[in-house]
């Protein structure tokens, strides 16, 4: 018999192998910049009122003189909204079930029931941030005033469409939301013109500046719709957004001191092993989101992200 045929082989070898394994590995999940860069407020009721002063410049008459005569002070109050929006929680929930005999036996070297735990809150914070933009109650793309929408002059996003869209958000506007698809576009119409755009480093991440506002991007500002479009084309929003209770700016809201929370709005409740030996756990995710003035938001519109020029 030959050497050969006594050797070892590697799939022989294999069997006994000490494999490195990992986690299950989530393809679906993002950074979330969005969720990271707004501010978050804890609400104690689940209700949020947003009072507005009566749109005016000056909300009261006043005296500016300087003559010697003392003249008349007019008088008079501030007026506001007599029906102010509210904003009311959301409840983006799941019910996560483990069989404890699976659970038992193959949770070395991962523990099965945390990992499926860890995979549920996953979705349901992709979740929160698609519905951040995208709800048809409090999403931002939808509460946008008529006034700060604006279309691009062309197709593509263009410097100038951006410089428009930082005229309507003047007041310390804190980023651009745009899906990454919409900011290669835009990089290449800067380059195009010989202005691309520097970086900064922010939270951890590398993002491409405009007039020192970042770029961030996300993919639940939808692509024709979808957020993995197949084809090179398509139109999307770009969101000019600036963020903060004391700026009068964007805020997210959140459901504050729930029982078993597990982080800012979450609650992760275990409903007990049935019968069949299934473990079940209820997750809830509260939130939702407001615009404190008109001028904290703009949106650009229908724009182009499958414009290419020639380099030749």
């Amino acid at each position: 018999m030959s050497n050969e045929l006594n050797a070892l082989n590697a799939t022989q070898a294999y069997q006994l192998t000490d494999i490195a394994k990992t986690p299950p590995q989530f393809g679906a999940i993002t950074p979330r910049w969005l969720t990271r860069f707004l501010e978050f407020k804890g609400l104690d009721s689940g209700i949020y009122r947003v009072n507005k002063v009566v749109e005016g410049d000056t909300p009261l008459d006043v005296l500016c003189s300087s003559e010697k005569k003392r003249a008349e002070i007019p008088a008079g109050f501030v007026e506001y909204q007599t029906k102010p929006r509210e904003y009311i929680l959301n409840s983006i929930s799941t019910i996560l079930n483990v069989d404890t005999a699976v659970a038992d036996v193959f949770s070395s070297p991962y523990d099965q029931t945390k990992e499926q735990l860890h995979l549920a809150i996953e979705s349901l914070k992709e979740r929160q941030e698609s519905q951040i933009i995208n709800n048809d109650d409090y999403g931002l793309l939808k509460n946008v005033a008529d006034s700060q929408r604006v279309t691009p002059i062309k197709g593509a996003p263009m410097p100038d469409d951006l410089d428009e869209l930082l005229s309507k958000v003047w007041k310390e506007p804190s980023f651009f939301l745009a899906h990454p698809r919409a900011i290669a576009a835009f990089e290449r119409e800067c380059t195009r013109r010989g202005v691309p755009p520097v970086t900064a480093s922010i939270y951890g991440g590398t993002f491409i500046l405009w007039r020192g506002i970042p770029l961030i991007p996300t993919d639940k500002l939808f692509v024709d719709g979808l957020k993995n479009p197949k084809g090179k084309g398509g139109k999307t929003n770009i969101l000019l957004i600036r963020v903060g209770e004391a700026k009068r700016g964007v805020i997210g809201l959140y459901q504050a001191g729930l029982q078993n929370e597990h982080s800012r709005g979450l609650a992760v409740r275990f409903r007990g092993v049935d019968d069949k030996g299934v473990a079940s756990y209820l997750l809830s995710l509260y939130c939702s989101a407001a615009i404190l003035a008109d001028d904290a938001i703009a949106v650009l519109e229908d724009v182009e992200v499958g414009d290419y020029y020639d380099y030749r």
